[in-house]
């Protein structure tokens, strides 16, 4: 496969490893990024080597310019903290619906749009109403989009396992949302953009399975969140004494932390807590793609153990 694919949000931490993928498949990748030149420090050495290209996803130009020329368009752009003009909606749907007219009319065969795990546009939560309103206005724009709902994502590096696995090491009693009855399905980074690299190589015989289509990415296993934290522990060979906090303390906590450098919690990520995502019964997912998904243990191994993973 040798086409031009544009990877927006390919310096986050889906969109990085999408763009290894797709290289690794001999793709021509444009890293559409506001900071262009990170893709040169995340990607030098890889052959063909992504290039940058400058672009913002409020700008209708900039956008154009990028993805004109290109096969394929995969928008991983996505936001957890609301700040200045940075909102849920500006980014997941007047963005996204702007990138999917724009690809449709610069000709462009195929668009994958990644959104979330439960996105409706009909949820109280203004996250998730965000993601399913992102998701009808992409398909309005560009009907044939594919759409890619990953669950939580952990892998090196992550926002994910990494803070549970900090927390664990430093507290001696773990926090817990409520009692800990959430339930998660997390998937691995590296699966999911697996998935998006293989809707994107698909050729003309296995188009229908994936235009239109949306795949709901979670991992192998359901978890309790307590059950969770207990998996984590016991992988990383720490012990745990959990206790259960009220949802109105954390929501309390994090109207105070988002005042803080880096948002170390936000009312939005407390809210999402509150909400099973775990992938729906008839859903499409990687299984439909050909794809295993991956263990958590050995992820949180390889993360709290480097050297034996090394």
């Amino acid at each position: 496969m040798s086409h031009t694919v544009v990877v927006l949000g390919g310096t986050g931490f889906l969109g990085h490893h999408v763009v290894r993928r797709l290289s690794a498949r001999s793709c021509s990748v444009r890293v559409a990024s506001r900071h262009p030149e990170r893709a040169h420090e995340l990607f030098h050495g890889l052959s063909p080597e992504p290039q940058g290209a400058a672009v913002d996803i409020h700008d209708a130009a900039s956008v154009a310019r990028c993805v004109a020329g290109a096969q394929a368009v995969v928008n991983a752009v996505s936001l957890y903290v609301e700040h200045g003009r940075e909102t849920f909606r500006s980014v997941h749907v007047t963005a996204a619906g702007r990138v999917a007219q724009l690809a449709r009319e610069a000709g462009v065969d195929r668009l994958v749009h990644v959104s979330g795990i439960g996105a409706d546009a009909a949820s109280p939560s203004l996250y998730i109403r965000s993601r399913g309103q992102g998701d009808q206005a992409v398909r309005s724009a560009f009907p044939a989009a594919t759409l890619i709902r990953p669950c939580v994502m952990f892998g090196p590096d992550d926002a994910f396992l990494t803070t549970v696995l900090n927390l664990l090491r430093r507290l001696p009693v773990y926090p817990m949302f409520g009692h800990g009855a959430t339930r998660l399905q997390p998937v691995h980074v590296e699966d999911v953009a697996e998935a998006i690299a293989r809707v994107v190589e698909r050729d003309d015989s296995r188009a229908a399975t994936v235009e239109c289509a949306t795949f709901e990415c979670g991992g192998p296993r359901v978890f309790s969140y307590a059950e969770l934290i207990e998996t984590v522990a016991r992988a990383a060979r720490l012990q745990v004494s959990r206790i259960p906090v009220p949802f109105a303390v954390w929501h309390a906590l994090a109207r105070l932390a988002e005042v803080l450098p880096g948002h170390p919690l936000t009312r939005n990520q407390v809210e999402l807590m509150q909400i099973d995502t775990v992938v729906s019964p008839h859903a499409r997912t990687l299984a439909d793609l050909g794809i295993q998904p991956r263990d958590l243990e050995r992820a949180v191994e390889a993360i709290a153990f480097p050297e034996i993973a090394a």
